[in-house]
């Protein structure tokens, strides 16, 4: 990560009234660039700024427009490196376990943008397991599993996934690496 971004001060921006309102906050902003880089396809910056920002980014203040791209090389760097190396930004609980749900959130929303491409992977009968610990997390409005799992396993199965999404964005990467679609 870039020794001059200031994940602190960016978390502040993002959750300030000085932020625009459908702003994504640093947890799931961290999943969407996690999903826009593993993403089979480019996604420009000009597509996904103002998505994950909530605004037009001329609205922007220029230091959060840079935090921002430094945390996405910063990303982009770590899954390039041999060997890879993933630090997905989760929240913490009062109680002291880990809150992946919104940064999953936000890596769905990345592969929404270009659903049809992720089949390949998704479909896959070899390799779609890779997206297992990040769908593990999505819930319905009821807050059920949209994956089936009985509500007294959740917590349990999300703290599992948790520890294992880190070695799932780095499999999916090298999925699309090796495919050439990187």
């Amino acid at each position: 990560m870039d020794d001059h971004l200031d994940l602190e001060r960016l978390d502040q921006f993002l959750c300030s009234d000085d932020s625009p309102e459908d702003s994504m906050m640093l947890s799931d902003m961290d999943g969407f660039l996690h999903g826009i880089i593993c993403s089979p396809v480019f996604i420009p910056s000009e597509e996904w700024i103002p998505l994950a920002l909530g605004a037009d980014p001329a609205e922007i203040p220029a230091w959060v427009l840079q935090d921002i791209g430094d945390l996405y090389s910063g990303i982009e760097n770590g899954l390039k490196t041999d060997p890879r190396v993933t630090e997905p930004i989760f929240w913490l609980a009062s109680e002291g376990h880990v809150i992946a749900m919104d940064w999953c959130e936000g890596f769905m929303q990345a592969v929404s943008l270009r659903p049809k491409e992720w089949l390949r992977l998704t479909e896959s009968g070899t390799d779609g397991h890779l997206m297992a610990p990040i769908l593990i997390h999505l819930l319905d409005e009821g807050g059920n599993s949209v994956m089936g799992i009985a509500q007294e396993d959740l917590n349990a199965a999300l703290a599992e996934a948790a520890d294992a999404i880190p070695e799932a964005v780095e499999g999916i990467f090298s999925y699309w690496k090796a495919t050439d679609q990187l």
